[in-house]
Protein backbone atom coordinates (compact mmCIF):
# COMPACT_ATOMS: atom_id res chain seq x y z
CA UNK A 1 0.00 0.00 0.00
CA UNK A 2 1.15 3.26 -1.09
CA UNK A 3 2.20 5.65 1.39
CA UNK A 4 0.60 9.77 1.12
CA UNK A 5 3.66 11.92 0.75
CA UNK A 6 4.04 14.96 3.34
CA UNK A 7 3.76 18.42 1.46
CA UNK A 8 6.07 21.16 3.78
CA UNK A 9 3.06 22.82 5.37
CA UNK A 10 0.67 20.58 5.26
CA UNK A 11 -1.08 19.81 8.44
CA UNK A 12 -4.73 18.58 9.88
CA UNK A 13 -6.16 22.59 10.18
CA UNK A 14 -10.09 21.53 10.87
CA UNK A 15 -9.75 21.98 14.73
CA UNK A 16 -7.32 25.00 14.03
CA UNK A 17 -9.71 27.11 12.04
CA UNK A 18 -13.08 25.94 14.54
CA UNK A 19 -10.67 27.39 17.54
CA UNK A 20 -9.52 30.66 15.86
CA UNK A 21 -13.03 31.43 14.22
CA UNK A 22 -14.63 30.71 18.06
CA UNK A 23 -12.06 32.86 19.11
CA UNK A 24 -12.31 35.84 16.87
CA UNK A 25 -15.86 35.38 17.36
CA UNK A 26 -15.76 35.72 21.51
CA UNK A 27 -13.29 39.23 20.78
CA UNK A 28 -15.48 40.65 18.23
CA UNK A 29 -18.64 39.98 20.30
CA UNK A 30 -16.90 42.09 23.41
CA UNK A 31 -16.11 44.84 20.98
CA UNK A 32 -19.57 44.88 19.71
CA UNK A 33 -20.52 45.01 23.42
CA UNK A 34 -18.17 47.90 23.88
CA UNK A 35 -19.62 50.30 20.94
CA UNK A 36 -23.01 49.29 21.64
CA UNK A 37 -22.40 50.33 25.55
CA UNK A 38 -20.61 53.71 24.57
CA UNK A 39 -23.54 54.53 22.07
CA UNK A 40 -26.01 53.78 25.30
CA UNK A 41 -23.99 56.14 27.34
CA UNK A 42 -24.01 58.77 24.65
CA UNK A 43 -27.72 58.16 24.19
CA UNK A 44 -27.86 58.65 28.41
CA UNK A 45 -25.89 61.43 28.31
CA UNK A 46 -27.51 63.63 25.44
CA UNK A 47 -31.10 62.82 26.83
CA UNK A 48 -30.48 63.82 30.67
CA UNK A 49 -31.91 67.29 31.02
CA UNK A 50 -31.68 70.40 33.51
CA UNK A 51 -34.71 72.27 33.72
CA UNK A 52 -34.45 76.01 33.47
CA UNK A 53 -37.44 77.78 35.35
CA UNK A 54 -38.40 81.17 34.27
CA UNK A 55 -39.65 84.34 36.13
CA UNK A 56 -43.61 84.60 36.04
CA UNK A 57 -45.67 86.75 33.94
CA UNK A 58 -42.95 86.99 31.10
CA UNK A 59 -43.92 88.23 28.19
CA UNK A 60 -44.26 86.31 24.88
CA UNK A 61 -41.66 88.46 23.17
CA UNK A 62 -39.33 88.30 26.59
CA UNK A 63 -39.74 84.49 26.26
CA UNK A 64 -38.55 84.44 22.94
CA UNK A 65 -35.74 86.42 23.61
CA UNK A 66 -34.56 84.43 26.18
CA UNK A 67 -34.64 80.88 23.97
CA UNK A 68 -32.25 82.33 21.87
CA UNK A 69 -30.51 83.46 24.18
CA UNK A 70 -30.11 79.95 25.19
CA UNK A 71 -29.89 78.23 22.44
CA UNK A 72 -26.78 80.18 21.90
CA UNK A 73 -24.93 78.85 24.99
CA UNK A 74 -22.02 76.43 23.98
CA UNK A 75 -22.51 73.56 26.36
CA UNK A 76 -26.66 73.21 24.06
CA UNK A 77 -26.85 70.06 22.48
CA UNK A 78 -27.59 70.39 18.81
CA UNK A 79 -29.41 67.79 17.41
CA UNK A 80 -29.63 68.12 12.90
CA UNK A 81 -28.65 71.94 13.50
CA UNK A 82 -31.57 72.68 15.78
CA UNK A 83 -30.97 73.21 19.35
CA UNK A 84 -32.06 70.61 22.34
CA UNK A 85 -34.41 73.12 24.19
CA UNK A 86 -38.08 72.96 24.58
CA UNK A 87 -40.56 74.97 26.43
CA UNK A 88 -42.92 73.80 28.72
CA UNK A 89 -45.59 75.73 30.12
CA UNK A 90 -47.01 75.91 33.68
CA UNK A 91 -49.73 74.18 32.64
CA UNK A 92 -48.28 71.14 30.67
CA UNK A 93 -45.97 70.75 34.12
CA UNK A 94 -49.33 70.83 36.34
CA UNK A 95 -50.97 67.70 34.19
CA UNK A 96 -47.71 66.39 34.45
CA UNK A 97 -47.28 66.66 38.41
CA UNK A 98 -50.52 65.48 38.38
CA UNK A 99 -50.59 62.71 36.36
CA UNK A 100 -47.35 61.24 38.44
CA UNK A 101 -48.87 61.97 41.64
CA UNK A 102 -52.96 61.70 41.30
CA UNK A 103 -52.52 64.84 43.37
CA UNK A 104 -54.59 68.00 42.12
CA UNK A 105 -52.70 70.71 43.81
CA UNK A 106 -54.96 73.32 41.95
CA UNK A 107 -58.16 72.26 44.25
CA UNK A 108 -56.28 72.91 47.37
CA UNK A 109 -53.95 75.87 46.15
CA UNK A 110 -56.79 77.67 44.06
CA UNK A 111 -54.24 78.44 41.57
CA UNK A 112 -50.90 77.22 39.76
CA UNK A 113 -48.00 78.51 41.86
CA UNK A 114 -45.32 76.64 38.85
CA UNK A 115 -42.92 78.25 36.21
CA UNK A 116 -42.40 77.75 32.87
CA UNK A 117 -39.42 76.07 31.99
CA UNK A 118 -36.91 75.28 29.18
CA UNK A 119 -36.34 71.80 29.30
CA UNK A 120 -31.81 71.65 28.01
CA UNK A 121 -29.94 68.78 26.56
CA UNK A 122 -26.64 69.26 27.02
CA UNK A 123 -23.49 67.91 25.53
CA UNK A 124 -21.86 64.96 26.55
CA UNK A 125 -18.85 66.33 27.35
CA UNK A 126 -20.70 68.50 30.15
CA UNK A 127 -21.98 65.58 31.81
CA UNK A 128 -20.08 65.58 34.77
CA UNK A 129 -20.82 67.39 38.16
CA UNK A 130 -18.09 69.98 37.87
CA UNK A 131 -19.26 71.26 34.87
CA UNK A 132 -23.28 71.27 35.21
CA UNK A 133 -22.78 73.58 38.32
CA UNK A 134 -20.63 75.82 36.01
CA UNK A 135 -23.89 74.95 33.16
CA UNK A 136 -26.07 76.26 36.38
CA UNK A 137 -24.90 79.11 37.30
CA UNK A 138 -24.50 80.56 33.79
CA UNK A 139 -27.92 80.36 33.19
CA UNK A 140 -28.70 81.87 36.44
CA UNK A 141 -27.20 84.87 35.41
CA UNK A 142 -29.29 85.48 32.07
CA UNK A 143 -32.33 87.99 32.73
CA UNK A 144 -35.18 85.95 33.27
CA UNK A 145 -33.98 82.74 34.75
CA UNK A 146 -35.62 82.29 37.99
CA UNK A 147 -33.68 78.66 39.03
CA UNK A 148 -31.94 75.94 37.20
CA UNK A 149 -32.24 72.71 38.56
CA UNK A 150 -31.06 68.87 37.79
CA UNK A 151 -30.50 66.09 40.09
CA UNK A 152 -26.97 66.30 41.79
CA UNK A 153 -24.64 63.60 42.79
CA UNK A 154 -27.00 61.70 40.55
CA UNK A 155 -24.20 62.13 37.45
CA UNK A 156 -21.26 61.67 39.52
CA UNK A 157 -22.87 58.38 40.33
CA UNK A 158 -23.53 57.33 36.73
CA UNK A 159 -20.17 57.95 35.51
CA UNK A 160 -18.70 56.13 38.39
CA UNK A 161 -20.68 53.03 37.43
CA UNK A 162 -20.41 53.53 33.18
CA UNK A 163 -16.10 53.64 34.01
CA UNK A 164 -16.49 50.21 36.49
CA UNK A 165 -18.51 48.62 33.50
CA UNK A 166 -15.28 49.53 31.00
CA UNK A 167 -12.95 48.43 33.71
CA UNK A 168 -14.88 45.33 33.82
CA UNK A 169 -14.95 44.68 30.17
CA UNK A 170 -11.60 45.87 29.24
CA UNK A 171 -10.46 43.50 32.12
CA UNK A 172 -12.51 40.66 30.59
CA UNK A 173 -11.09 40.93 27.12
CA UNK A 174 -7.50 41.29 27.97
CA UNK A 175 -8.27 37.90 30.03
CA UNK A 176 -9.78 35.94 27.05
CA UNK A 177 -6.96 37.50 23.90
CA UNK A 178 -4.29 36.28 26.43
CA UNK A 179 -6.02 32.80 27.15
CA UNK A 180 -6.67 32.70 23.34
CA UNK A 181 -3.63 33.25 22.12
CA UNK A 182 -2.20 30.64 24.36
CA UNK A 183 -4.52 27.62 23.42
CA UNK A 184 -3.77 28.80 19.76
CA UNK A 185 -0.29 28.83 20.26
CA UNK A 186 -0.79 24.77 21.77
CA UNK A 187 -3.43 23.86 19.24
CA UNK A 188 -0.84 24.84 15.82
CA UNK A 189 2.19 23.16 17.79
CA UNK A 190 0.23 19.90 18.34
CA UNK A 191 -1.28 20.07 14.71
CA UNK A 192 2.27 20.49 13.20
CA UNK A 193 3.64 17.68 15.20
CA UNK A 194 2.90 15.54 12.79
CA UNK A 195 5.62 17.31 10.45
CA UNK A 196 8.21 17.62 12.61
CA UNK A 197 10.00 14.70 11.17
CA UNK A 198 9.40 16.58 7.82
CA UNK A 199 11.03 19.12 9.07
CA UNK A 200 13.97 17.68 10.00
CA UNK A 201 14.56 15.83 7.16
CA UNK A 202 15.01 19.57 5.36
CA UNK A 203 17.04 20.67 7.55
CA UNK A 204 19.48 17.70 7.00
CA UNK A 205 19.38 18.41 2.77
CA UNK A 206 20.91 22.18 3.83
CA UNK A 207 17.39 24.07 3.59
CA UNK A 208 17.16 27.13 5.36
CA UNK A 209 14.98 28.02 8.52
CA UNK A 210 13.21 30.65 6.33
CA UNK A 211 12.51 28.59 3.69
CA UNK A 212 11.15 25.55 5.74
CA UNK A 213 8.81 28.57 7.53
CA UNK A 214 7.89 30.30 5.00
CA UNK A 215 5.20 27.61 3.74
CA UNK A 216 3.92 27.31 7.36
CA UNK A 217 3.44 31.27 7.89
CA UNK A 218 1.41 31.35 4.79
CA UNK A 219 -0.41 28.52 5.59
CA UNK A 220 -1.11 29.99 8.99
CA UNK A 221 -1.88 33.48 7.49
CA UNK A 222 -4.46 32.13 5.16
CA UNK A 223 -6.10 29.89 8.48
CA UNK A 224 -6.13 33.36 10.43
CA UNK A 225 -7.22 35.20 7.34
CA UNK A 226 -10.52 32.67 6.99
CA UNK A 227 -11.45 32.45 10.46
CA UNK A 228 -11.54 36.44 10.57
CA UNK A 229 -13.78 36.43 7.93
CA UNK A 230 -16.12 33.40 9.01
CA UNK A 231 -16.15 35.08 12.84
CA UNK A 232 -17.20 38.51 10.90
CA UNK A 233 -19.89 36.78 9.00
CA UNK A 234 -21.44 35.14 12.03
CA UNK A 235 -21.08 38.72 14.13
CA UNK A 236 -23.09 40.36 11.37
CA UNK A 237 -25.55 37.64 11.01
CA UNK A 238 -26.21 37.76 15.03
CA UNK A 239 -25.79 41.68 14.96
CA UNK A 240 -28.65 41.49 12.06
CA UNK A 241 -31.19 39.08 14.24
CA UNK A 242 -30.72 40.87 17.32
CA UNK A 243 -31.64 43.78 15.19
CA UNK A 244 -34.55 41.89 13.70
CA UNK A 245 -35.67 41.29 17.32
CA UNK A 246 -34.64 44.22 19.05
CA UNK A 247 -35.57 46.59 16.87
CA UNK A 248 -34.68 49.60 19.42
CA UNK A 249 -30.88 48.13 19.01
CA UNK A 250 -31.25 50.08 15.64
CA UNK A 251 -30.65 53.41 17.35
CA UNK A 252 -27.50 52.05 18.90
CA UNK A 253 -25.53 51.31 15.97
CA UNK A 254 -22.33 52.75 15.00
CA UNK A 255 -21.61 51.50 11.56
CA UNK A 256 -18.20 53.67 10.77
CA UNK A 257 -16.66 51.61 14.14
CA UNK A 258 -18.25 48.54 13.76
CA UNK A 259 -16.82 48.42 10.08
CA UNK A 260 -13.48 48.91 11.40
CA UNK A 261 -14.27 46.40 14.66
CA UNK A 262 -14.97 44.30 11.70
CA UNK A 263 -11.30 44.87 10.00
CA UNK A 264 -9.71 44.36 12.93
CA UNK A 265 -10.90 40.97 13.55
CA UNK A 266 -9.80 39.96 10.34
CA UNK A 267 -6.27 41.57 11.09
CA UNK A 268 -6.08 40.49 14.14
CA UNK A 269 -6.87 36.72 12.96
CA UNK A 270 -3.60 37.25 10.00
CA UNK A 271 -1.84 37.94 13.35
CA UNK A 272 -2.32 35.29 15.53
CA UNK A 273 -1.96 33.00 12.41
CA UNK A 274 1.60 34.19 12.00
CA UNK A 275 2.77 34.39 15.73
CA UNK A 276 1.41 31.17 16.79
CA UNK A 277 2.41 29.63 13.48
CA UNK A 278 5.89 30.92 13.77
CA UNK A 279 6.26 30.10 17.32
CA UNK A 280 5.14 26.71 16.75
CA UNK A 281 7.60 26.33 13.73
CA UNK A 282 10.43 27.66 15.31
CA UNK A 283 10.04 25.74 18.32
CA UNK A 284 10.50 22.20 15.85
CA UNK A 285 13.24 23.87 14.14
CA UNK A 286 15.29 24.33 17.70
CA UNK A 287 14.73 20.25 18.62
CA UNK A 288 17.18 17.92 19.01
CA UNK A 289 16.59 13.99 17.48
CA UNK A 290 15.88 12.70 20.63
CA UNK A 291 13.58 15.67 21.60
CA UNK A 292 11.60 15.14 18.32
CA UNK A 293 10.79 11.55 19.43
Amino acid sequence: MARTKKKVGAYPSGMILFSLTLALFLIGFCGLLAIQSKKLVTYIRENYEIRAFLDKDLSEKKTETLYKTITERPYVLKANGKAQVSLVTKEEAAKEFIAETKEDFSKFLGENPLHDSYRIKLNEGYFEEAKLQEVKQDLEQIDGVFEVVYQENLVDNINQNITKIYAIMSAFALILLIIIVVLMNNTIRLALHSQRMLIRSMQLVGATNGFITRPFLGRGMWQGFLAGIIAVGLLIAGLQLAIHNLPELSTFQDPEKIVFLMAGIVGLGVLIGFVSTFQAVHRYLGLTLDELY
